[in-house]
């Protein structure tokens, strides 16, 4: 049986993981968070005090690294050597690190392998930086997700304020710019758009608008197969 795959990539703060989430539920199919995935990856670097600097000890740190994703009460829940880390995985500190230690050839590979057996078995929504480059060349639909850095500072910073946490707005967009440069600078599998993927930038769309933009282009192609 040949399942539907959608490939969901993008800057960071894109409304990736948020469009992707939704677009799953309209269809029934299996969300696969891989930021999730790197950001479990960064908090076990953290917790064992692992520079990002430091590329030996990163490497010879992945092989102590089981991460799983299962479904539990219909939520998707991030395994850490069997801990659920989802509460522990989305603070800024924990966001940093997984975007420095990302660059590592050994850390990606850690995590592609799962990301394409999940695909192999069912029909998925990925989101992350090179899924439809790298992780699933061969996605039934790609699409690019972005947005001005000004746009994605100020959903970060009202998501913060909402929380109850002080942010300073210029500092997050120069976070924001830094971390661009260095996802699509990086030697191995950069950030790019995939020649057949659909540019899509939210910046003047609700979530709600772009939700419906990406299930007509699904519509459109399940029309072409069928």
């Amino acid at each position: 049986m040949k399942y539907f795959n959608i490939a969901i990539d993008g800057p960071a703060g894109a409304g990736k993981s948020t469009i992707a989430r939704k677009i799953a539920e309209k269809l029934g199919f299996i969300y696969v968070d891989t930021g999730a995935m790197y950001r479990a990856m960064a908090l076990y670097f953290l917790r064992n005090h692992i520079n990002a600097d430091h590329q030996e000890e990163i490497e010879a740190s992945c092989q102590n690294v089981n991460i799983t994703i299962e479904y539990r009460n219909n939520e998707q829940c991030v395994i850490l050597n069997g801990e659920n880390v989802n509460g522990l995985i989305r603070t800024e500190e924990v966001g940093k690190m997984a975007s420095a230690t990302s660059i590592y050839r050994s850390v990606r590979l850690k995590l592609v392998q799962l990301q394409q057996e999940l695909a192999k078995k069912s029909n998925v929504v990925m989101d992350g930086r090179d899924i439809g480059t790298y992780v699933l060349p061969d996605a039934d639909l790609k699409i690019y997700l972005t947005a001005s850095a000004k746009t994605r500072a100020m959903r970060r910073w009202l998501e913060l304020k909402d929380k109850g946490v002080q942010a300073d707005i210029e500092e997050i967009e120069k976070d924001i710019i830094e971390r661009d440069h260095r996802d699509m600078t990086r030697e191995f599998a950069p950030l790019k758009q995939a020649e057949d993927a659909i540019y899509l930038d939210s910046s003047d769309l609700t979530i709600e608008e772009v939700v419906d933009k990406i299930m007509e282009y699904y519509y459109d192609k399940v029309k072409v197969s069928n």
